[in-house]
């Protein structure tokens, strides 16, 4: 059976959390292109500035690849991009995490929240420290932006309101558990691969990395295996607002 279409004919606004400039252009950007093609706006939380990412001085790699960034934005029609300065390679779960993450989301006030995963093990290996911090944090975060009395100085002191979010996004691949997928057959493909395309500098400085013009499509066809199209984006998506599954199982007793 194949995988549902997201609903994204609910979404006015998607906020993406990522941990680093680049996280957001291994496939998943070419959903973010057909989304903005749509008119959904989409902003980006970059958590960290990547400095700790290449071999240069870390000033001189944050500027690279906050440049890099924005043109990659530019690709897919971004054109909300807020960078913060946590440090790079050490990011911690906590509590500041999640101030500003919920701050973001009061500000911007999405729809749909796009995170990572949070878990140690991933279908490709150990996943990366920051993007697990990340994650973690971006779900707790979630929770807080709807609770008036979580950061409370946010909305006394800085004129936000409380917000919540209907959907909770996750990176999904076929076989572990992805529940949705987005169709990118086409234009939004041939503008996700173009959006990792902008890191160039970024990736020169990687040894033996494949082009993303020949791994980008093999990612996106597998994903389109599962949903019966030709290319697609999958997700783990939740719906924050729908009641627990079991709570409708134990209704149609």
């Amino acid at each position: 059976m194949s995988l549902p279409a997201l609903p994204e004919e609910s979404f006015r606004r998607v906020l993406c959390v990522v941990a680093h400039p680049d996280d957001m252009e291994y496939g998943t950007s070419a959903a973010v292109a057909r989304w903005t093609a749509r008119g959904i706006e989409v902003g980006y939380l970059l958590l960290t500035r990547g400095e700790a990412g290449m071999p240069n001085p870390p000033e001189e790699t944050a500027r690279l690849r906050l440049a890099e960034q924005r043109a990659a934005c530019e690709v897919v029609g971004v054109k909300h991009l807020t960078v913060l300065e946590h440090p790079d390679g050490v990011l911690v779960y906590g509590l500041g995490l999640r101030r500003d993450i919920c701050r973001e989301i009061r500000r911007f006030k999405p729809d749909a929240v796009l995170g990572g995963g949070y878990e140690v093990e991933a279908p490709y290996g150990f996943d990366q420290a920051d993007h697990r911090a990340a994650g973690l944090a971006t779900l707790d975060a979630v929770r807080d932006a709807g609770n008036r009395w979580v950061f409370p100085e946010q909305i006394d002191d800085e004129g936000l309101e409380a917000h919540t979010v209907r959907w909770l996004l996750l990176p999904g691949l076929p076989g572990f558990g992805a529940t949705h997928g987005v169709d990118v057959t086409g234009e939004p493909l041939r503008r996700g691969v173009a959006s990792l395309e902008a890191h160039a500098a970024y990736l020169a400085a990687l040894p033996d990395h494949p082009a993303p013009e020949d791994f980008i499509p093999k990612i996106t066809a597998m994903g389109g295996r599962a949903m019966g199209v030709e290319h697609a984006v999958l997700f783990r998506a939740h719906d924050l607002q729908a009641p627990p599954d079991f709570l409708g199982e134990a209704g149609q007793e």
